[in-house]
C-alpha cells in the first residue's frame, strides 16, 4: 500500500475510523497526527462496536505498530480509561504494550488546562465554541506559548522541576487573576506528572528516530488524523474549529516524518453532512428531514454523546476541503442513510439573502454565513436497499448518478464506498 494519510473533509464524524481500519490491514506504521481525546471514532469488527478517541484505530489488528505522533496532545487519565475500555472487550494488554506507542515529543494536557477550558467556555454564553471542555485548546496554547509540558519532560524529574519552577508561578497568576480559578503548588503538579508517569511508561518510544527512519525505508505507513477539515484552526470555520491542523498538510508535521513521506491522500465525506458544536452551517437541515437523517444514520457524538446537526451534502466547502486539505481521492460513507428518501439535495452554490448574490466559491469569513442560504440540486432518490452491494455494479442505478455528479463536483475520484459500519459493508472503486 502506498503510504496514505485519512482526512475527514467535513466537520469531523465522517467515519474516518472505518476506512483508517480497513485500509490498516494493509499498512504496517499507523500513526495518529493531531488532536486530542476530543475526538471520536466508532470502529465495528467482529460484531463488536469499539470507540477510539486517541488511539489509532488500526490497534485490533495484531503485528502493526500504532503511534500516537508529536502533533497530538494526551489526556493520560482518558488514554488510560480508553485503554481499559478496549482490554474489556478483548484486546490483551500486552497487545496493547507491544502495538501502542507514543512519542516522547507530544504535550501532556494538565488539570489547569481543563479548568481553564472549562471556564473560558462558560463565560463565552450563548457564543460558546462547542468545546468538549477537555483541555485541548488551553493545551495547544500552551505548546505554542512554549509552556507546555512534553512527555519527555515526565520521565526527567529535573527538567520537569526546572520547568514547573519556570512555568508555574506565570500560570498561578493566570488562573486566579483571569480565570478566578485556583492555583495549583509545584507538590500538587508533580504528583500528578507522578500518575501520568505510570500511565504513559509502557508505551513511549525513546527509540522513535530510529523507529520512524526504519519505517520509512521499509514499511506502508498510515496517518490518521482527527475532526475535519472544516474544523482546521487555519482552514475551518474559524473560530469555530479545533486547535490544530487535521488537513493532510498537518500529517508530516505531527507525525514527524515530513510531507515528502504521503504518496496519498483520502478524503472522507459523509454522503449528507453533519456537525457538532457552535458555528454556521449552511445546509443545516431543521426540520423532520434532518430528524431523519439523525434517526437512521445514528447521528449522536462518540465523545459527547450530542446530537450532531445534520443537513445535505455541501458540495460548495467540499470542494473547499479537495483543495485546502490536499486531497488526491474521496471515500463517501453513510450512503445507506439516504436508501429512504424520494429526494436527495446537494448545494452548488450559496445565495446572499440580502443582496442575491451567488456565489460558488467559499467564504472564509463564517460570520457572513448566516446571511447566505444554499442552492440546491436536486437528484432522484433510489429507494432501494444497498447495504447489502457488494459491488458498484451493484449500486442502484440514482445512487450511480449520485456519486457520478458528486466527483464531478469535487474534481477528484471517489475511490471507496461505504454502505454500513461493518468491515465488509465497504465497496472499493477501482
Amino acid at each position: 500500500m502506498k503510504n496514505t494519510v485519512v482526512v475527514g473533509a467535513q466537520f469531523g464524524d465522517e467515519g474516518k475510523a472505518k476506512i483508517t481500519d480497513l485500509l490498516a490491514m494493509d499498512a504496517d506504521f499507523i500513526t495518529r497526527f493531531q488532536g486530542g481525546s476530543n475526538a471520536g471514532h466508532t470502529v465495528v469488527a467482529n460484531g463488536k462496536k469499539y470507540a477510539f478517541h486517541l488511539i489509532p484505530s488500526g490497534i485490533l489488528y495484531e503485528n502493526k505498530t500504532c503511534m500516537i505522533g508529536a502533533g497530538c496532545v494526551i489526556k493520560p487519565d482518558d488514554l488510560k480509561k480508553e485503554i481499559e475500555d478496549i482490554i474489556s472487550q478483548g484486546v490483551s494488554r500486552e497487545h496493547f504494550e507491544k502495538c501502542l506507542k507514543i512519542s516522547p515529543l507530544a504535550h501532556i494536557t494538565m488539570k489547569y488546562h481543563i479548568d481553564i477550558d472549562g471556564y473560558s467556555e462558560n463565560e463565552l454564553g450563548k457564543n460558546k465554541i462547542g468545546t468538549t471542555k477537555k483541555g485541548i485548546g488551553p493545551t495547544y496554547t500552551d505548546k505554542a506559548k512554549r509552556s507546555g509540558i512534553r512527555v519527555e519532560d515526565l520521565f526527567n524529574k529535573e527538567t520537569l522541576s526546572k520547568k514547573l519552577d519556570i512555568i508555574l508561578p506565570n500560570k498561578n497568576k493566570v488562573l486566579e487573576t483571569v480565570y478566578n480559578l485556583k492555583p495549583y503548588t509545584k507538590e500538587e503538579i508533580l504528583a500528578e506528572c507522578e500518575q501520568y508517569r505510570a500511565i504513559l511508561a509502557p508505551y513511549v518510544d525513546f527509540n522513535w528516530q530510529e523507529n520512524l527512519l526504519e519505517a520509512k525505508k521499509n514499511k506502508s505507513i498510515l496517518f490518521e488524523g482527527a475532526q475535519g477539515v472544516m474544523l482546521d484552526v487555519d482552514y475551518g470555520t474559524y473560530p469555530y474549529v479545533t486547535s490544530s491542523n487535521p488537513i493532510a498538510g498537518g500529517a508530516g508535521v505531527g507525525a514527524s516524518m515530513g510531507p515528502m513521506t504521503i504518496e496519498r491522500a483520502i478524503g472522507v465525506f459523509k454522503a449528507y453532512m453533519t456537525r457538532v458544536g457552535k458555528g454556521a452551517f449552511i445546509t443545516e437541515l431543521q426540520d423532520e428531514t434532518g430528524e431523519k437523517l439523525r434517526s437512521i444514520g445514528g447521528e449522536f457524538g462518540v465523545t459527547t454523546g450530542r446530537p450532531r446537526r445534520c443537513g445535505w451534502f455541501d458540495a460548495v466547502s467540499a470542494k473547499y476541503a479537495v483543495l485546502v486539505g490536499g486531497l488526491s481521492e474521496v471515500a463517501i460513507t453513510k450512503l445507506d442513510v439516504l436508501d429512504s428518501f424520494e429526494e436527495i439535495k446537494v448545494a452548488v452554490a450559496y445565495k446572499n439573502k440580502i443582496t442575491g448574490e451567488i456565489t460558488k466559491s467559499y467564504p472564509t469569513d463564517v460570520f457572513t454565513h448566516y446571511d447566505f442560504e444554499p442552492v440546491y440540486e436536486t437528484h432522484k432518490g433510489w429507494k432501494q436497499d444497498t447495504s447489502k452491494c457488494k459491488s458498484y455494479d451493484e449500486l442502484p442505478n440514482n445512487a450511480k448518478l449520485y456519486l457520478a455528479r458528486l466527483e464531478e463536483l469535487l474534481g477528484i475520484k471517489i475511490t471507496i464506498l461505504s454502505v454500513g459500519p461493518d468491515r465488509e459493508q465497504t465497496i472499493f472503486i477501482d
